[in-house]
Order: C-alpha cells, then structure tokens, then sequence
C-alpha cells in the first residue's frame, strides 16, 4: 500500500472513524475503521457473484418449502420424529445464511443492487417467521425466545458445526442420533397462524387449553368454543380451516 493508505489505516485505528483511501492509478477504493479493512471490488464481478447466490438460494429454497409441506402433512397426522423437525429447520437456516450473503454483495452494489435485492426479498418472505413458528411448536428450552434459537443455530451453520444433533440439542429434544428417530407432537402454533382472521391472544388461548395440534383438531365445537375469545361461529371456523388446511397439504403432497 502507499503512503495515503497506511495513513488512513493509521487515522483510523487513532479515530475510530471510517475513512475512505481512493487510489486512482490502481483503480482501488479501500475502507478502514478501527482494525477492520475492506477493500471494495469491482461491481460486475460482485454482480455475477449476487446473481450465482440467487440461483443457489432459490435451488435450497425449493427443497426447503417441499419439506415443510411434507412436515405439515406429518403434523396433521401426528406423525412427526425429531429429525423431520431439525431437517427442516436446517433448511431454514441454510437459506437465511445465503440471503445473508447477499444482502453483502447488496451493500457493495448500492445503487446497482436494486434489483437483486428485489429479487431477494421475493425468495425470503416469511423464511425467518416460519422458522420462528416451527421452533415455538417443538422447542423445549423455554429459557430462551425462538429468536435467541434461531440465531444461535444461524452462527453455528456459519461455522460449519450444525447438523441435525446440534438443533435437536438447542431445542432439548435429544443430545444423540438415537434421539432423532423419536416422535414429537407439535403444539400447533405455526398451522394456527394461517388460519383467517385469527388473532395471536386466540391462539395462545388455543395451545394453553388443548396443549397440542393433535387435540385441538380432535377437539369438538362445543370444546373449542369454551375457550377464552373463541364462540362457536369462530371455533367452527378454526374447525373447518384446519380441515381443509389438512385437505389441501395432503392432495400438495401425493402430487
């Protein structure tokens, strides 16, 4: 590096501040602040790199969605072991670290990310807030909010140490292989959530009285409407949704 660059890295460990070393016989542009040094690349380069992100995240993000269908159809027929809940959520994971990815090329782009970043946002709706549902159905650490989860899965994949023990550890559904063939029964709040016009307090009420997306479905009319906010127009209509929910995942599926 030249003169100018050793002074701004020099300015900005003193300063803390962020400054910009430009050398235009080089055609570089470099960031300093505090230790940190990042050196900005050249945008076509950064582009194909985005763009050979994209088609990755959207081959992960089909296999993602087919294994969570497979998973509600379990759900419905309470027949879900631990290892189809940690596959999934792997999945999760593994498509919000590359949206991750992306969102830094994004940065570098500026302007000229607009697009990609269009594109990213269409492929990760709701990718996070399901994941979030699915660990609230099954976690059994209730120490720790499905975010702090969720995010301590999302740096140990960064590090390469995640498999489907290591979630099944953070969940406390089992700390071996062994654990991963045994059934678990989800409480029922990610279904529930798509249900129309259901409020969130609803649904609380819902999984603090029947405990388990098993009961509620099994639960009568005259069951559901002695729950706290729920009358009977409402509790035939959490009846009927999870009906045709159940309908609908199970046709998606021999499909």
């Amino acid at each position: 590096t030249g003169i100018r660059h050793r002074t701004a890295e020099r300015v900005a460990r003193q300063t803390g501040e962020l400054v910009v070393a430009i050398s235009q016989r080089r055609k570089v542009i470099t960031l300093y602040q505090g230790n940190i040094v990042f050196r900005l690349r050249d945008l076509a380069s950064i582009l194909v790199k985005a763009n050979q992100a994209l088609q990755t995240l959207e081959k992960y993000r089909t296999v993602m969605l087919r294994e969570l269908q497979r998973l509600g159809g379990l759900e419905f027929e309470d027949m879900v072991n631990v290892s189809e809940v940690c596959e999934v959520l792997r999945r999760h994971v593994k498509v919000l670290n590359i949206a991750g990815e992306i969102e830094n090329y994004i940065a570098e782009l500026g302007n000229e990310g607009r697009l990609i970043k269009m594109q990213l946002d269409e492929m990760i709706v709701n990718v996070e807030e399901e994941a979030l549902l699915i660990i609230r159905d099954y976690s059994n650490t209730p120490e720790k909010t499905p975010q702090e989860l969720l995010g301590t899965m999302r740096r140990a994949f960064e590090e390469d140490i995640s498999d489907s023990v290591f979630i099944a550890r953070i969940l406390s559904l089992g700390t071996a292989s062994s654990h991963l063939d045994q059934p678990v029964s989800p409480h029922g709040y990610r279904m529930l959530q798509k249900l129309p016009r259901i409020p969130v307090s609803i649904i609380d009420n819902l999984v603090e009285r029947f405990g388990l997306l098993i009961h509620i479905m099994r639960a009568s009319i005259e069951e559901l409407d002695e729950v706290e906010g729920i009358g009977e127009v409402r509790a035939r209509s959490i009846k009927n949704g999870l009906r045709r929910m159940q309908e609908q995942l199970m046709l998606e599926y021999m499909v």
